[in-house]
């Protein structure tokens, strides 16, 4: 894979006001080669926390192979070294600045975003797009439904009052996504809506060598392929 196909650089992402002493987040822009030619397809990421994620570094990379624009990034708290999430609005927000990021350089901006997240960022991810963000469609990689093993509080409001279609790629061995609940969900919701189960993944879409055959760089390309797979169903509908 050549450097050009995957350069990913740093880009500031200002806030609406600081957080945590914090004027703007961090975050990684995956520019593929000859943006903004071709279907300017942009996919927005929210991160699951601060440290390196496999998963997600060898998502954005394949994103950018593929030619597809990427933005992934972290929470205010998360960019601050704390463990206490952010109020939602203040996450909420954040990735709503995130995706305005985008628009800055018109010339270069993407005709088509794909917004979602990783656990925490998923959740953000679906109340930022409950306020009418312009998105093409939602993903959420290991959507936390309710907290691990307490299942009768779920985060499930949010859901319903989307419009664009959405994604879920969720793990069997999630302990904070019951798929038979996550099922019952979908079921009531209105938007158009897809279930990507992976097989041995647990929250954070990784399979344990001493509980599964499988290969996390197996979930990483499968996880790829049903994304990008979504994403091309939706721009371009089968007849």
């Amino acid at each position: 894979m050549s450097e050009r196909l995957t350069r990913i650089e740093p880009i500031e992402i200002p806030l609406l006001e600081p957080v945590h002493g914090l004027k703007s987040v961090t975050g990684a822009l995956g520019t593929p080669e000859w943006w903004p030619t071709g279907s300017r397809i942009c996919v927005v990421i929210a991160q699951a926390s601060a440290a390196e994620d496999p998963l997600l570094d060898a998502l954005q990379h394949r994103l950018s192979e593929r030619r597809f624009l990427s933005l992934r990034f972290p929470m205010p708290y998360m960019a601050a070294g704390k463990r206490r999430e952010d109020d939602l609005r203040v996450m909420r927000r954040t990735y709503q600045a995130a995706v305005a990021v985008l628009g800055r350089d018109p010339t270069a901006a993407p005709a088509h975003v794909f917004a979602g997240g990783m656990n925490i960022g998923a959740l953000v991810a679906a109340h930022a797009a409950a306020t009418h963000m312009r998105i093409e469609g939602l993903f959420f990689l290991g959507y936390p439904l309710h907290n691990k093993d307490e299942t009768k509080a779920l985060r499930d409001e949010r859901l319903y009052r989307i419009v664009t279609p959405m994604l879920f790629v969720q793990g069997t061995r999630d302990e904070f996504c019951k798929l038979d609940l996550l099922r019952q969900v979908l079921r009531r919701v209105g938007a158009p809506v897809q279930l990507h189960v992976v097989e041995d993944a647990n929250h954070r879409l990784r399979v344990l060598r001493r509980t599964s055959k499988r290969k996390n760089e197996e979930v990483h390309a499968e996880v790829h392929g049903a994304l990008e797979s979504w994403m091309a169903n939706i721009l371009e509908p089968a007849p």
